[in-house]
């Protein structure tokens, strides 16, 4: 599993704090598409900070597309 993050600063605190919009992105990979994507959803269950949204579709249709290809 592999975090990239952007806008992000670190404050006087020197902790890290978003300056708003989409500011992570989580990946992993897996024997499959599915298992890659469950991975990287898992890992994203375990950052939290105020005001985070998440979207959930994101690989959902690549994901799909690609347990077809294999049945």
């Amino acid at each position: 599993m592999q975090v990239f993050h952007a806008g992000t600063a670190l404050n006087e605190a020197g902790d890290l704090v978003t300056a708003g919009g989409r500011v992570l992105a989580v990946t992993a990979l897996g024997e499959t598409m599915a298992e890659a994507r469950e991975r990287a959803y898992v890992a994203a269950d375990e950052i939290s900070f105020e005001g985070a949204q998440r979207r959930t579709d994101i690989g959902a249709v690549a994901s799909a597309a690609a347990l077809e290809q294999t049945t």
